[in-house]
């Protein structure tokens, strides 16, 4: 299937000076798909609409402040492909064209909903995060923002005292407890309020009941459960508990799609852009030498994100590096930040080198606990 048959006209496209007034009204006239955005007449970025109703920039300011440059797909290229430029440019919508010509957009639901016969062969376990980042129910909705910001991530777990599953709050719960607040308080100094709304627990805006998946269902199961209820993800937990063991989100589905079954270790690096200083081979590379070190292990797929902090040092900016390895032995992953992307790379590699490692001392002690058994039942 190539993408010609699943990129559909249902876009505008605007200047990179237009107001963001007439974006907006664009969005509730014509109800588009997302807004394709030009500078002299060449494609320069995209819209889509969360992204533009997260914004709270006034209506003046130009569309280019909320513009996401998103890679342009040829109308001929195939589903994998597509799906692989869409997570490495970590974009939910792209511009399709035909030579010079604009076809069409593509978003990550229309892909999903394209190839949902054929997730049936995929499992949550095989593509789900088991390293997730949640929050206390009494924490403030300051802190949750930080944390969201901090991890480059849209949603949180909600956590009770004893560590049970509560909600799920997200960035679009709380831009929409922020939207509600200040029509209702109307104008004037909001200086005041804003501070009152961090300061609130985040219990008051997650929502819950939470929708969540197991490990063993399809993944066409659990995106037809986004589908039904209007998510983008979500809480893996164990039958008949209500803790957390994983997150699994439409990008996690995008990119199992891109799986490949070849010799060479198949790798995705989420903001490829922020790639400077180093290389893709370098990076696969590095990745295969860990792997090496524990010669049972087969890489099936690895994924580095990489995540930019406002911070900078001399230019160069604070980055949070994840890989995350998917192998016949389970995940294995390791974190790290750093100034510019190829020291946050080898800060989080050492830590993945430690845990392959962990693993193989762990299964080394198994082995030889099994040994002494048996010599033991031969005595």
């Amino acid at each position: 299937m190539n993408i010609s048959d699943i990129a559909v006209p249902e876009y505008v496209e605007v200047d990179v000076d237009e107001r963001l007034a007439k974006v907006r009204s664009i969005f509730e006239r014509e109800n588009p798909k997302g807004i394709v955005v030009v500078e002299d007449g060449e494609y320069a970025g995209v819209v889509g609409e969360k992204q533009l109703m997260r914004s709270r920039m006034e209506d003046d300011t130009k569309v280019s402040a909320v513009m996401k440059p998103a890679p342009s797909v040829d109308r001929h290229e195939d589903v994998r492909e597509t799906a692989r430029l869409l997570v490495e440019g970590d974009v939910k919508i792209a511009p399709v064209y035909e030579g010079e010509k604009l076809f069409g957009i593509v978003t990550v639901d229309q892909i999903l909903e394209a190839v949902l016969d054929s997730l049936d062969a995929i499992t949550v376990g095989q593509i789900a995060t088991e390293d997730v980042i949640g929050i206390g129910e009494t924490e403030s909705v300051g802190r949750a923002i930080n944390r969201l910001r901090e991890n480059g991530v849209s949603r949180l777990p909600v956590l009770g005292d004893d560590g049970d599953l509560v909600g799920v709050v997200t960035t679009n719960d709380i831009v929409e407890f922020v939207v509600r607040d200040q029509e209702r308080q109307g104008s004037g100094d909001r200086a005041g309020d804003i501070d009152r709304m961090l300061d609130i627990p985040v219990y008051d805006i997650m929502s819950s009941p939470v929708v969540t998946a197991r490990n063993a269902e399809t993944a066409q199961a659990v995106v037809e459960r986004m589908f039904d209820n209007d998510v983008s993800g979500l809480v893996v937990t164990p039958e008949g508990v209500d803790t957390v063991a994983g997150m699994v989100t439409k990008t996690d589905v995008l990119r199992a799609l891109t799986f490949t079954e070849q010799d060479s270790m198949d790798v995705q690096i989420t903001n490829v852009d922020l790639l400077e200083g180093t290389s893709r081979e370098h990076i696969v590379e590095s990745i295969e030498q860990v792997a090496d070190k524990y010669a049972d292990m087969h890489v099936i797929h690895a994924h580095v994100r990489l995540h930019a902090h406002k911070e900078k040092l001399r230019g160069t900016p604070l980055i949070q590096c994840q890989i995350r390895l998917r192998t016949n032995e389970g995940q294995v992953g390791g974190s790290g930040e750093g100034y510019g992307a190829e020291h946050a790379f080898h800060v989080a590699l050492d830590k993945l080198e430690r845990n392959v490692l962990e693993i193989k001392g762990v299964n080394a002690d198994e082995e030889y606990r099994g040994q002494l058994l048996r010599k033991l039942g031969d005595l």
